[in-house]
């Protein structure tokens, strides 16, 4: 079998300016000089056909002045270009480091009769069975049916630490071309030739199927409807002009009507939208489409799962309560010494807490320690210790237990018990020999900073639900303690599927995650559903993203950048608007200043003449798309808060702002073109 080649995987992106992705972009940049994928950006194209118009122009009435103006037009196009190119170059490169993963790997198919044949991995149908054993690259995509394995994901998700993959369960599924590191498993194949995750990885990461999405339609309907008013206003200024016996160039129509459309916004529109979807596979989740991106930033309610997102995934010993006059260091050190052998994430947990709170290292196992593990039946566990006899575990199997020894079991033990499950936590009830010593709490350990997390997203106006299958008692604890909105109690998938309908006949947007054949209706039900990489293939199949870390909390930081995207587009259409305002004053008044002598009162940046004015407009009108360009890709920098207020300090950034830099930026020009005496 073929080697599976170590890449960073697909977060392990180049940077934003990386040379090579610079170079291509600036050769991509002459490329999309063609008509064809010209006419795609309305705006643009205008401007595209008025460099032609000026060109023709200049050849048959040579000046320096329509010379210039050709030329800044044709860089303003092309600035344009290289801004869809730069954000296009990290998607390619991130797709041809995909690329490398894939191997001409060869298939141990089985036959129906049980032997192996060896086929090219192009070759697999859907349904096929195939063996895998230690170091053979995976032909496909597929799932475990027979045995479990060490697997090696590196070259999809970056990261190098192994995975086990096993069958039945929901991290049955194994993805084409990661690596078995050991064990034998035997693979149903699921993909069909071409169609595997990581030909739509490849496919996706690259924006070969980027569609623009509801919001960026209607955004650019609004454009072109700019456009096309703009167009007949300044073909009648030449009629205007006739009246008032001057005269404008054709050269000079062209730069007013460049300035005046929208041509910062329509230059940048579609790298802000590409640039989105790479943030998202910078954070290692694979948006299906640009839609859920979006999507993701007009959410308006988050459902998550306890285990693993809220909390830490297991329950952990959080104190000891010592019963009939027993001290609390006394019950640590008995229920430590039962533990010593719990290799469960609960055994440990009570060994560290005895050392964290009272110092207890002493006492390690030896040969003379006999250890009871846990069993089903008795639900108990513990050690023996010559005659000493110690058990931990339910409240009613240790309380038999005593009872059984010939002991007495103390009424408060009761008490507290029913006090620590209450509170959502689970009792372990510690005795040794005839004695009842005490109760360990074990609680499920919220994690730190998420309820800080969930009031930053309330600011936003998200609602956040927490899913969990424990009783409505626990759930209530935690989900207090944890600062969520709302809890749903011993979910189902039934109800969880209701629970979504509810949220989204409220006009509510809903995001959630999932990972099980079980999640799949709720994931295809939710506006955002994220299915973890280490799920199922239908959770996959169902949700419109997957995140590739199997990271739970993965969510949250979906729908900051879903908002980092529509907030970037807003931003700057606010601004590209906005400095319209300044190029008004500076053409205007040359157009009709040698018939309107009044009309110098508008040169408030008295602008050396009306060509450095016209001059000044149209060269700034090409630069603030370079100076931007960074801007578009890393997107605006994301603060929680609520909607209001962000608009509020968008328009004053980018409103506010977008007026005045063009006023300081087109009089710095016009300055430069006055010194230098170009003219």
């Amino acid at each position: 079998m073929t080697a599976g080649v170590r890449t960073k995987g697909v977060a392990g992106s180049k940077s934003l300016f990386d040379r090579d992705i610079f170079t291509a972009a600036i050769k991509s940049s002459f490329v999309k000089l063609d008509p064809r994928v010209q006419v795609r950006n309305p705006v643009m194209f205008v401007v595209y056909l008025g460099t032609i118009v000026t060109l023709i122009a200049s050849i048959i009435h040579t000046s320096l002045f329509s010379w210039i103006v050709t030329v800044v037009l044709a860089f303003t196009v092309l600035f344009a270009n290289f801004a869809e190119a730069m954000a296009e170059g990290r998607g390619k490169a991130q797709a041809d480091t995909l690329r490398k993963t894939r191997t001409e790997t060869e298939a141990r198919r089985l036959t129906p009769d049980g032997s192996e044949e060896v086929v090219p991995a192009n070759q697999l149908q859907t349904g096929d069975l195939v063996v895998c054993e230690a170091s053979d690259i995976i032909p496909s995509d597929g799932e475990i049916v027979e045995g479990v394995a060490s697997v090696d994901e590196s070259a999809i998700t970056g990261e190098s630490a192994p995975v086990i993959r096993e069958a039945g369960g929901d991290r049955s599924s194994v993805t084409g071309g990661t690596q078995v590191l050991s064990d034998r498993i035997v693979i149903k194949i699921t993909a069909t030739p071409g169609n595997s995750f990581l030909d739509r990885m490849i496919s996706l990461v690259e924006g070969a199927d980027r569609q623009k999405t509801p919001n960026e339609i209607a955004l650019s309907i609004l454009l072109i409807a700019l456009t096309v008013i703009f167009v007949p206003v300044v073909v009648s200024l030449e009629y205007f002009a006739h009246f008032a016996h001057t005269g404008i160039a054709i050269v000079t129509l062209v730069a007013l009507l460049v300035c005046l459309i929208p041509t910062t916004i329509g230059a940048l529109l579609s790298a802000i939208g590409i640039a989105g979807m790479d943030r998202m596979v910078q954070k290692n989740v694979l948006a299906m489409s640009g839609r859920a991106v979006e999507a993701a930033g007009d959410v308006s309610t988050l459902l998550l799962d306890k285990t693993g997102t809220i909390t830490f995934g297991n329950r952990m010993a959080s104190r000891f309560v010592g019963v009939g006059g027993t001290p609390s260091d006394e019950l640590a050190r008995v229920a430590r010494l039962a533990s010593l052998a719990d290799e469960t994430p609960e055994g440990r947990s009570i060994v560290v807490l005895a050392k964290n709170e009272y110092g207890i290292r002493d006492n390690e196992a030896t040969t003379d320690y006999e250890f009871v593990p846990f069993s089903a039946t008795t639900r108990m566990s513990g050690v023996n210790i010559n005659d000493v006899q110690i058990r931990k575990g339910a409240t009613e199997a240790v309380k038999r237990w005593v009872l059984d020894q010939g002991g007495e079991v103390p009424s408060e033990v009761d008490d507290i018990t029913k006090e620590i499950a209450n509170a959502g936590s689970t009792p372990l009830v510690v005795a040794q020999n005839k004695k009842v010593l005490g109760v360990v709490e074990l609680k499920d350990v919220v994690k730190p900073g998420i309820k800080e997390r969930f009031a930053e997203l309330r600011k936003m106006g998200i609602r956040t639900v927490m899913i969990t299958g424990d009783n409505p008692l626990t759930a209530a604890a935690i989900a207090s303690e944890a600062g969520v909105d709302d809890y749903l109690a011993e979910a189902t998938p039934e109800r969880k599927l209701e629970l979504i309908k509810e949220e989204q006949e409220g006009g509510k947007l809903v995001a959630m995650t999932g990972d099980g054949t079980n999640d799949a209706p709720a994931l295809a039900q939710a506006d955002v559903g994220v299915a973890m990489n280490s799920g199922t293939v239908a959770a996959k199949e169902a949700g419109n993203m997957v995140d590739l870390d199997s990271s739970p909390t993965k969510l949250i930081e979906i729908v900051e950048v879903g908002k980092q995207l529509l907030i970037t587009r807003g931003a700057l259409t606010t601004f590209s608007i906005a400095n319209d305002l300044a190029k008004y004053f500076a053409i205007i008044p040359a157009l009709f200043l040698a018939a309107y002598p009044q009309l110098k009162v508008l040169n408030i940046m008295h602008l050396h003449s009306p060509i450095t004015a016209i001059l000044s407009a149209v060269i700034f009108n090409a630069l603030i798309i370079i100076v931007l360009i960074p801007l578009a890709l890393r997107g605006v920098k994301f603060r929680p808060a609520a909607a209001g207020e962000i608009i509020r300090r968008n328009v004053f950034i980018y409103g506010v702002g977008g007026v005045i830099l063009p006023f300081i930026g087109i009089k710095l020009i016009d300055i430069i073109l006055t010194v230098t005496r170009l003219y």
